[in-house]
């Protein structure tokens, strides 16, 4: 639970309900509900999942099982893209509100005042961070749990006492009616809203999954962790949302919500917030808590991209050293490389802002794989023991997936086009390592037509729709989101019926027996 919990409270929680307050005003409120709503659909799934089939980098697993090995590349590459840009972000979430702080500014400066960009001094200190992830990852996911326990706690208390102070020193009940009132941009504000903070805030509860390999008892734990995980972090979520639109100084927002805070600080809004109530003290807090956060969903996320590294190692398309592990199984050469990655990534995107939207787009196509593949798995591999299951299967898998396709879709074709085309430059790495091996697994294409389908069909329902700074705006309000559910449940039961028959599941779980025997 700690590991999912961990990768919920990140940097999110410091930045997340500003932005959602700037995009809906306080109907904000609501796109954290629904992020709940969406995203407890797939922890369900998740659980199911995790625990039946628990072993390391598990999210890039399920869809080699159920659809072979081109749809399991593509879902592990997918969690592989996810996952490794999650660490830097942490990373530099840390340095930007650390740098806010005036003396840290005046004698310690790590960004370009004319940009905002990391200077040389930032970039010196981020791969510092990175390289103390990297270590922490290398004690392996026991020390890493029971070091992650002390860090969660600490993570989760902060937000809580910060909701709690500053709710009871500041709280204008009239702030969640004026400004346009409570829906100023209308639903479409609501919607923007979770791909403009909320859903990258709240994801994470698959972290446990990934980890699953490494677990002393799996079957009986993931699918309680997830799930735990999930309802604390809504929860947690909503509640600072609330207190965020009560603590704002009513003049700020008596026209809009564009600059709730005013022009106080460009510190952060908790930091801001309680500096204005008079919280001196809880001000720095919560400057220490803009590290530890980041740092402990940072040291969660790098293990979670090695172990996706390690999953994708497995396919004979890629290089064999990925999947190679330790004497306490912790896969070094994977999570070496998702440092590396992550101090490369620190150049082309040396901001927080400038990775949130494409990481929750990519996030989005492998929440999406995980009900195609429980869903075939259930028919294929149906007597396999399940010490969990999604209830009312039938009405949850699919809706599910359509959850999925909802947050690809609100993100906007300018996000969309360019997850896809990561997805395209994987699959023609893997081709070509394919034809090089001579592994023949080519022939898996022909269970794995859907995949192309539905992320072409979001891209002209994208193009089409009335998201993001490129979309056509032909599709009117409401019949979008028909289209994208009507066109989501038609790939879902098509791509179910795709599936591998149960002898060729069989042959695909054999590969991970020597995991899944010990568990």
């Amino acid at each position: 639970m700690f590991v999912s919990l961990g990768s919920i409270i990140g940097s999110g929680w410091l930045l997340g309900a500003l932005n959602a307050a700037e995009l809906a005003g306080p109907a904000s409120i609501l796109a954290w509900f629904l992020a709940a709503l969406m995203l407890g659909l797939l922890a369900l799934v998740y659980a199911e999942l995790g625990a039946t089939y628990p072993v390391a980098g598990a999210g890039g697993r399920f869809s080699y099982y159920s659809h072979g090995s081109v749809a399991g590349f593509t879902a592990g590459w997918a969690a592989w893209l996810q996952a490794v840009f999650i660490a830097p972000i942490e990373v530099l979430a840390c340095i930007e509100y650390t740098n806010s702080v005036g003396w840290v500014e005046d004698h310690f400066n790590m960004i370009q005042a004319d940009n905002g960009f990391l200077n040389v001094r930032g970039y010196v200190v981020a791969i510092a961070l990175m390289l103390l992830f990297m270590t922490i990852n290398l004690a392996g996911a026991e020390f890493l749990s029971e070091s992650n326990t002390y860090v969660v706690l600490w993570k989760f208390a902060v937000p809580v006492l910060a909701i709690l102070v500053v709710a009871t020193l500041e709280f204008n009940g009239g702030n969640f009616t004026t400004g346009g009132g409570f829906m100023p941009h209308g639903m479409h504000g609501v919607f923007a809203a979770l791909t403009g903070g909320v859903v990258f805030a709240t994801q994470g509860f698959e972290q446990a999954v990934q980890f699953a390999g490494e677990a002393r008892n799996p079957r009986r734990d993931l699918s309680r962790a997830i799930l735990i995980a999930m309802l604390l972090g809504a929860v947690l979520y909503s509640a600072l949302q609330i207190a965020l639109i009560g603590a704002v100084n009513p003049s700020d927002v008596a026209h809009n919500w564009d600059a709730p805070l005013g022009s106080i600080s460009n510190v952060g809004a908790w930091y801001t917030l309680a500096l204005a109530v008079g919280a001196g003290w809880l001000a720095k807090v919560i400057l220490v808590d803009a590290v530890i956060s980041p740092a402990g969903t940072g040291i969660v996320y790098l293990g979670t991209t090695a172990r996706l590294s390690y999953a994708l190692g497995e396919e004979r398309e890629m290089p064999a050293s990925l999947a190679s592990t330790n004497a306490k199984g912790v896969p070094v050469v994977s999570i070496l490389l998702a440092t590396v990655i992550g101090m490369v990534a620190f150049g082309p995107f040396p901001s927080w802002n400038s990775l949130v939207n494409a990481v929750t787009g990519a996030t989005a196509v492998m929440y999406g794989m995980a009900p195609i593949a429980l869903g075939a798995l259930r028919a294929s591999d149906a007597e396999r023991p399940r010490t969990y299951q999604v209830p009312m299967p039938g009405l949850v898998l699919p809706a599910s997936f359509a959850s999925a396709n909802l947050i690809l879709y609100f993100g906007g074709f300018d996000t969309m086009y360019k997850v896809i085309g990561a997805l395209v430059l994987g699959l023609a790495l893997f081709a070509i390592g394919s034809s090089q091996a001579h592994t023949g697994d080519l022939k898996m294409v022909k269970h794995a037509l859907w995949i192309p389908v539905w992320l072409v069909g979001m891209l002209v329902i994208s193009a089409l729709g009335r998201y993001g700074d490129s979309q056509l705006n032909v599709l009117p309000a409401w019949i979008d989101l028909l289209a994208v559910v009507g066109f989501s449940y038609a790939v879902y039961f098509w791509a179910v019926r795709l599936a591998l028959p149960h002898d060729d599941v069989q042959a695909q779980l054999a590969r991970d027996a020597h995991q899944l025997a010990h568990i």
